[in-house]
C-alpha cells in the first residue's frame, strides 16, 4: 500500500487535484502468482487508486490484469491483459489493452552477481477507446546497503505513442512520438531486518518514492511533475508442489 500527493500514469496526472491541494491518493496493488516451473507462470493483479477527496468516486480507478511471466534467462517475459475501470467516468475513461515487456538480466554479461541497469521494454495496445500503442524503455540500478536493511533503486525511463488518441492535444490530430520521461529513486528498508524476522513469514518493506515526471513533445498531452510519498510493502511466497503464491501491495 502507497500514499501519493499526485498519481501519474505514463507521464499523465489520472485525476485533476480534487481537493484543496492536500489530498492524498491510497493506491494498492495485490498480485497472485502460481509457479509452474519451467513454463509461463501466470498471474491475477488488482490495482485501485483511491482519493476520498474526489467527489465523484472515491475509488477513481481500478486495473485488474491477466498475464504470464516466463523467466528465460537472461531474459524475462510478461505479457497479459489489462482492463481500466473509472468508476462512475466509465463513458468517458474505461478501456482495455494488451501489453508485452521483455526484460533483462544483464548480469550474465557483465558478469556480476547483480543486474546492473536491468534495461526493459515496454509496449501496449489499446483495442479498444483508443486503437492506439504506448512504447516505454527504462534501466534502473539497486544500491544496497549490507548489514543494514537499506536499499536505493534509481531509475529512468522514456515512453512513447504511436497513433495514440489519448496522448493528443485538444483540437490537435498530432498522436505519435516520444512523450514524457521519468527519473526517479525509491527508498527500501527492510522491517525483517529490524524486528529480525525470517523471511520464511514473508518479507516487509517501508518505502518511499520520489519521481520527476516531464513531457518530451509539445504537441502531445504530458504533466511535468515532482511527485512521491510513502508506503509499506509485503511478499510471501509458498510451495505446494508446483504451486507458488505472492502477494504483493506496492504501487506500479
Amino acid at each position: 500500500m502507497t500514499y501519493y500527493n499526485r498519481y501519474l500514469y505514463r507521464g499523465l496526472a489520472r485525476f485533476q487535484d480534487t481537493g484543496n491541494g492536500n489530498s492524498v491518493n491510497i493506491q494498492v496493488d495485490g498480485k497472485l502468482s502460481y509457479d509452474l516451473g519451467a513454463f509461463p507462470h501466470p498471474f491475477v493483479e488488482v490495482f485501485t487508486n483511491v482519493d476520498d477527496a474526489d467527489e465523484v468516486s472515491r475509488f477513481q480507478e481500478v486495473r485488474p490484469t491477466l498475464g504470464f511471466d516466463w523467466n528465460l534467462k537472461p531474459l524475462m517475459l510478461s505479457a497479459g491483459y489489462i482492463d481500466y475501470l473509472f468508476p462512475e467516468r466509465e463513458k468517458t475513461n474505461d478501456t482495455q489493452e494488451v501489453f508485452l515487456k521483455l526484460g533483462f538480466d544483464d548480469s550474465t554479461i557483465f558478469r556480476t552477481e547483480r543486474p546492473i541497469i536491468t534495461p526493459y521494454i515496454y509496449a501496449a495496445y489499446d483495442f479498444d477507446r483508443y486503437d492506439g500503442w504506448y512504447f516505454e524503455g527504462g534501466i534502473s540500478h539497486d544500491f544496497t546497503i549490507e548489514d543494514t536493511g537499506l536499499t536505493f533503486t534509481v531509475l529512468g525511463d522514456v515512453g512513447g505513442v504511436f497513433s495514440n488518441k489519448m496522448y493528443s492535444m485538444t483540437g490537435s490530430t498530432h498522436d505519435t512520438g516520444f512523450q514524457h520521461y521519468d527519473i526517479g529513486v525509491i527508498g527500501s528498508y527492510s522491517l525483517n531486518n529490524l524486528f529480525n524476522v525470517s523471511k520464511r513469514y514473508g518479507e516487509f518493506n517501508l518505502k518511499g518514492y520520489l519521481y520527476y515526471t516531464d513531457g518530451l513533445d509539445n504537441n502531445l498531452r504530458s504533466d511535468t511533475q515532482l511527485w512521491g510519498e510513502w508506503g509499506w510493502d509485503f511478499r510471501t511466497e509458498g510451495r505446494a508442489e508446483n504451486l507458488n503464491d505472492e502477494t504483493r501491495m506496492t504501487n506500479q
